[in-house]
């Protein structure tokens, strides 16, 4: 091997004799041929135009080979990459919820109590304002038995009618009773005497006492009738 160079005439470099393109600029070395220096900072003189041209279309020829090649086998990105799904963990079976099962006992609902516009009251006697004296609600045999209803504003019609009801389930009618009075009457007392004709027909037990107007219930009180 001689140690003879080879000065590119491109750059100028010194090249070992057996290289065909110079190790600095890339340009085909001329053998035997002398230096021609660039004028410019650029090589202007058409074979260096040419070489340059050829190492610029070979370099683009393989990069769009690279390309064509790469194309006709595309790798997928997340390959190798791709995180592994966690194993299904076993989920917790939700305790089945219980429901109040309904009381056997419905809650009693509050019924309003109607709003009536007379006032029924019983004793034993009548004073002469048309009150009762001797104010009770419970009656023996030897009871006098007397009762006063009070209607400020009047009953309003001269029909009126008593009806007496056994608070037993089912209620039980004992007495119905229509009377004709003064409408315009605020009071209304009667003494009936001695208690003993109603345990009689009757007998012991929780009554209550109401009185009608028409269809309209004016006024009503329960009572006891005992044997003594």
């Amino acid at each position: 091997m001689t140690h003879e160079t080879v000065d590119c005439f491109n750059c100028g470099r010194a090249n070992p004799e057996w290289a065909q393109v110079c190790r600095s600029c890339g340009v085909p070395l001329r053998h035997g041929e002398a230096r021609v220096t660039p004028t410019g900072r650029f090589p202007t003189d058409q074979t260096s135009l040419i070489s340059i041209g050829a190492v610029i279309g070979t370099i683009l020829v393989a990069v769009l080979l690279g390309l064509f090649i790469s194309g006709l086998n595309p790798t997928d990105p997340s390959v190798g990459l791709a995180t592994p799904s966690p194993s299904p963990s076993a989920e917790a079976t939700p305790e089945p919820s219980v429901e109040a099962l309904p009381s056997d006992t419905p809650a009693p609902t509050a019924v309003p109590t109607p709003v009536l516009r007379g006032t029924l009251a019983f004793g034993t006697g009548i004073d002469g304002n048309g009150n009762v004296t001797g104010a009770t609600n419970s009656f023996t045999p030897s009871t006098n038995f007397a009762y006063s209803l009070s209607v400020p504003d009047g009953l309003g019609s001269t029909p009126m009618r008593n009806e007496i009801s056994r608070t037993s389930d089912p209620a039980e009618v004992v007495l119905d009773d229509p009377l004709t009075v003064d409408p315009a009457s605020p009071v209304i007392a009667y003494s009936l005497g001695s208690a003993a004709g109603f345990i009689q027909d009757w007998g012991p037990g929780e009554y209550i006492w109401r009185i009608y107007v028409g269809e309209e219930l004016v006024a009503e009180t329960p009572f006891t009738l005992a044997e003594g």
